[in-house]
């Protein structure tokens, strides 16, 4: 398909189309636990500190604009965690129920492990069914929620966690 999104890794230039596709997830829903959107100086902060050891990845439209991004992050300090990393994906409005989050996640979940990451644990705020479906999708499995663990929009929120591995664990422990 000639108009198909391309899926790349993002750059510091992508950053401001980063925090224009975030803003309002930070703002008008509890999907972000956020106070306030990032800015483009620190969405590419973000951006590089994600690309360290893990990925960062945006779809680009025909047009050039980017439409959704996919990243992978630590998700405890702990070097013990140092193979699991937490994934997130967003999508503009005019980009959602099209395949996009699916597409970027399975390019994602491939970097992540080239990179040596063994699983992926996602937290959604819930209700939010939309991201439960998509990560059920693709082999996540939940774990659990956490009751009442954030405050936004004048309520309490809750958070489930979903798993899923991302390569067979080595029995014999990580390969790094």
């Amino acid at each position: 398909m000639p108009n198909r999104p391309v899926i790349r890794p993002a750059t510091a230039e992508d950053a401001d189309a980063c925090a224009t596709v975030y803003a309002p997830y930070v703002r008008d829903t509890a999907i972000s636990f956020e106070a306030e959107p990032p800015g483009p100086v620190e969405m590419a902060e973000r951006i590089a500190a994600a690309r360290e050891r893990h990925a960062w990845l945006v779809a680009v439209g025909p047009g050039g604009e980017v439409l959704g991004y996919a990243y992978g992050g630590p998700w405890k300090s702990r070097e013990a965690y140092a193979w699991t990393c937490e994934v997130s994906v967003y999508l503009a409005p005019s980009a959602q129920g099209r395949g996009l989050g699916r597409a970027l996640y399975e390019a994602l979940f491939a970097e992540l492990v080239a990179r040596g990451m063994v699983v992926a644990v996602a937290g959604m705020t819930v209700p939010n069914e939309a991201s439960a479906a998509l990560h059920r999708a693709l082999g996540f499995s939940e774990v659990g929620t956490f009751r009442g663990v954030g405050w936004k929009h004048g309520a309490w929120r809750d958070v489930t966690w979903f798993r899923r591995a991302l390569v067979e664990a080595p029995p014999d422990g990580p390969r790094d």
